[in-house]
């Protein structure tokens, strides 16, 4: 019943999807090379630029800014302090910087990306049914998966680090702008149809306001996927602390690897606080 088969050329797999991805990159290098280039560059600028100030004025910024966003209490402010002078005196705040630079990108480029999805989907069933399985898709797929895709489409470095943290990170402000918008009380959206209002108005003044508190915790889900991307996109080159970790890793350093390790567990504290003081700001 298979003799058919002996008569088909046998193309290895892997060579196979190495042709896809080769064309795919041809087809499409005149969009990749120059985001490889000029959005690489930026994010290093932007990473130098925030490794060159002072870090004593970067550590009283972030108190002073926990200070108030924790409602004048000392309890984040005080970790805040400790936590980011203990990585400046283990001599790991340029890594630190180029680690939040990767973490503050991906996820301002998440947010962007996923919030007006979540609309799409809150406004429409159609949309709703065809954008959910790719989320799954999505968050179901191992997250080292997606660096194979990264690098061939952008090499290696800052950038397919932040495309592996895209994927990886965007679902949650998807569904939960999604899920916000819905549970908006059907009353208030009556009484605004009832006042006049236009459907940019009724979404920007009644159902996103109404939905804030789940947005934001759509997007503080968001900034702490992208955070656990840093060691893995550190793989691919993303520099950081995600390196230190790895190199130690590699070569059995424990000492650093720790040092490394627990300053992105405070960077991931502190983040995660201030956001949470975003959503319960009224």
């Amino acid at each position: 019943m298979l003799d058919f088969m002996e008569n088909v050329p046998q193309i290895p797999l892997a060579e196979g999807v190495t042709w896809v991805t080769d064309t795919i990159t041809d087809i499409f290098s005149f969009i990749f090379e120059p985001i490889q280039e000029h959005f690489g560059s930026f994010m290093e600028n932007t990473s130098n630029f925030l490794a060159s100030v002072p870090p004593i004025i970067v550590i009283l910024l972030v108190v002073i800014g926990a200070f108030f966003a924790s409602g004048k209490k000392f309890g984040l402010a005080a970790f805040s302090l400790v936590g980011l002078l203990l990585i400046y005196n283990q001599e790991a705040w340029e890594q630190l910087m180029s680690t939040f630079t990767l973490v503050l990108i991906s996820s301002l480029l998440c947010v962007i990306i996923g919030v007006p999805f979540g609309i799409l989907m809150s406004k429409s069933r159609i949309a709703q049914s065809i954008i959910t399985p790719v989320l799954d898709f999505m968050q179901t797929m191992p997250a080292f998966v997606y660096l194979i895709p990264a690098v061939a489409f952008f090499s290696i470095g800052m950038v397919p680090g932040v495309f592996a943290s895209i994927v990886f990170a965007t679902p949650p402000t998807v569904r939960f702008t999604n899920l916000g918008i819905r549970q908006v009380s059907e009353e208030l959206i009556e009484a605004s149809e009832a006042f006049g209002s236009t459907g940019s108005q009724k979404l920007f003044k009644v159902e996103m306001p109404m939905a804030k508190q789940t947005i934001m915790a759509g997007i503080n889900q968001t900034v702490m996927l992208a955070l656990s991307m840093v060691v893995i996109a550190s793989m691919i080159g993303a520099p950081g602390l995600g390196r230190d970790v790895l190199s130690a890793l590699q070569r059995a350093e424990v000492g650093s690897g720790f040092v490394a390790g627990l300053g992105i567990v405070i960077l991931a504290i502190i983040i995660d606080r201030f956001t949470q003081s975003l959503n319960t700001s009224k």
